[in-house]
C-alpha cells in the first residue's frame, strides 16, 4: 500500500499555532482545545478524559490488536511561589530545566481569575553596575531567580492588588521562528511537535482515503512533563502504543534534527524490541531516513503508562530536537519523517 503524503506546511502551521498557545503542565486546556479542533475539522470523533487528556478516534480496517499514538501537549513553565517585599515574583519549576536556560526569558502570568501579566524571568542580582561580579556570575538556584512584571509596583502589597497570588501558572514566551532554510526554533517543541505530526498524520490518511491496518487513537496527554500523563486514560482494548516524542540530541548522541529518531532506550529501560526491529523494518522499506538512539535523561508517556501497569508493547520515536528543555530547534525534514514513519507503521499490518 501506497503511503500518503504528508501535508508538511499544515503541520508546520498547526505546530506553530500550538506552540503559541501557553500550556504549562496544570494549565492546558487551551493547548489542548487547538489539538481538539483540528481532529474535529478532520471529521474525527474526540473526547475528553476525566483528568483532561484528549482521545481522537480513527477507525481502522481491523479492531482486533487497536494502536495508540500518543503525544504531549504540556510543557515546562512555572508558578509563583512567593510574593517578594519588593513586588517581585519568586518561582518554583514545573518540570525539569536548568535555570540559566530561561534567565531573561518574556514570560506571563496566569492569575486564578484569568488575568494574564507580562513579565521578565531575572536572576536578583544581575545588574552588573550594581552588584560585583561573584554575586552575579554562577549557577542559578530557585531562591536566585525571580520576575520582574511590567507594571508598577514596588511592595507586596501593590502586586496582590493585581489579583497576583501565590499559585499563579507562569508561562515562558515560546519564540516561535520558522526559517527560510527550515528550521523550527522555539521552546516547547518537547512535545508540542509529536502533537501536530499525530494531526498531521491523521489528516494525511483521511486525506488520502486511506484507513489504517488497526483502529488507532491518539492520546494527547496534559501532564507528562510530570511523569504521569499516560499513567492512565488510555483506552485498555490498545495493544500498542507508539510515542511521538523528542529525539534528543547532544554529545554522543546518533540523533540529529534532520532524521527521525528511534528510541531504543530511556532512562525508565528499553522499548519493546519487536516494535523496533518492525519500525526499522518500515525506514528501510520507504527510504525514511532514521537515526537509532539511546537517551540517558529521559522519560515519555510511554514509561509512565508502564510503570501504572499497562499490559502495553511501546515505541518511541521522534523528530531530533537540539538543546531540549531549553530554546528548542528541529528541521522540517525530521518532523516530516517522523510523521511518514508514523503512517507507515499505522498502515503495516
Amino acid at each position: 500500500m501506497t503511503s500518503p503524503d504528508i501535508d508538511l506546511a499544515y503541520l508546520t502551521d498547526l505546530l506553530v499555532r500550538l506552540l503559541r498557545t501557553p500550556s504549562p503542565t496544570g494549565n492546558t486546556d487551551a493547548a489542548v482545545a487547538v489539538a481538539e479542533r483540528a481532529f474535529a475539522e478532520l471529521g474525527i470523533q474526540t473526547q475528553r478524559t476525566n483528568k483532561g487528556a484528549l482521545v481522537a478516534t480513527l477507525p481502522g480496517r481491523s479492531d482486533d490488536r487497536p494502536r495508540a499514538l500518543s503525544g504531549h501537549v504540556d510543557t515546562l513553565g512555572a508558578m509563583v511561589k512567593e510574593i517578594k517585599e519588593d513586588g517581585r515574583l519568586r518561582l518554583t519549576q514545573i518540570g525539569g530545566y536548568v535555570w540559566q536556560t530561561v534567565e531573561g526569558e518574556y514570560c506571563q502570568v496566569e492569575t486564578l481569575g484569568g488575568d494574564v501579566y507580562t513579565g521578565t524571568v531575572l536572576a536578583h542580582k544581575t545588574a552588573v553596575h550594581t552588584y560585583a561580579q561573584d554575586e552575579t556570575a554562577g549557577a542559578r538556584k530557585d531562591k536566585d531567580m525571580e520576575i520582574r512584571l511590567d507594571e508598577r509596583t514596588t511592595c507586596d502589597k501593590e502586586t496582590r492588588a493585581l489579583g497576583i497570588e501565590v499559585g499563579d501558572f507562569v508561562a515562558l514566551d515560546p519564540r516561535t521562528t520558522v526559517t527560510e532554510s527550515g528550521f523550527v526554533k522555539s521552546r516547547h517543541l518537547d512535545d508540542k511537535a509529536g502533537v501536530a505530526i499525530m494531526v498531521a498524520v491523521a489528516k494525511a490518511l483521511i486525506d488520502a482515503g486511506q484507513r489504517p491496518a488497526q483502529t488507532v487513537y491518539f492520546y494527547v496527554s496534559p501532564y507528562e512533563e510530570v511523569g504521569h500523563g499516560a499513567a492512565s486514560g488510555i483506552p485498555e482494548a490498545v495493544k500498542e502504543l507508539l510515542v511521538v516524542d523528542m529525539g534528543a540530541l547532544g554529545d554522543g548522541q546518533n540523533s540529529d534534527e534532520y532524521t527521525v529518531s528511534i528510541c531504543a532506550k530511556d532512562s525508565s529501560g528499553p522499548y519493546d524490541l519487536g516494535m523496533r526491529r518492525r519500525l526499522v523494518a518500515l525506514c528501510q522499506a520507504n527510504d525514511i531516513p532514521h537515526k537509532v538512539d539511546v537517551y540517558p535523561h529521559y522519560g515519555s508517556d510511554g514509561s509512565a503508562a508502564l510503570r501504572a501497569g499497562a499490559d502495553l508493547i511501546v515505541g518511541l520515536i521522534g523528530p531530533g530536537v537540539d538543546a531540549s528543555h531549553a530554546y528548542e530547534r528541529t528541521h522540517q525534514d525530521s518532523l516530516l519523517h517522523t510523521a511518514r514513519l508514523a503512517v507507515a507503521y499505522l498502515l503495516a499490518d
